[in-house]
């Protein structure tokens, strides 16, 4: 069954992963086991994926990161919920993201 997330959670970066911009690219190393999968050491983001991951504060909610997307990127909310809605489920699943709060 897929997880279906709240456009009202609230994520934030697990302390259990080390991201850092290197050239350009947003690699993103777990610290531990469990976090991930086992045949990825790291995973990198793409240019989506990095402005998502940049909005991640532990306080936005994932409405409000869409909204501010839509703004900054001039793109309907429509056209970036399904991916930052998905981009947050994935890393939610994979234990990357955790979830701050319920609202």
């Amino acid at each position: 069954m897929k997880q279906k997330i709240s456009p009202d959670i609230v994520c934030s970066i697990s302390e259990d992963v080390v991201a850092r911009n290197i050239e350009g690219e947003m690699l993103i190393v777990p610290l531990t086991k469990g976090i991930g999968d086992m045949e990825d050491a790291l995973y990198t983001l793409n240019k989506t994926g990095m402005a998502i991951w940049a909005c991640i504060d532990g306080k936005k909610k994932i409405k409000d990161i869409v909204a501010e997307l839509s703004e900054k990127f001039e793109a309907s909310s429509s056209e970036l919920e399904q991916d930052v809605f998905g981009f947050a489920d994935e890393l939610l699943k994979r234990g990357i993201l955790i979830e701050s709060s319920k609202h």
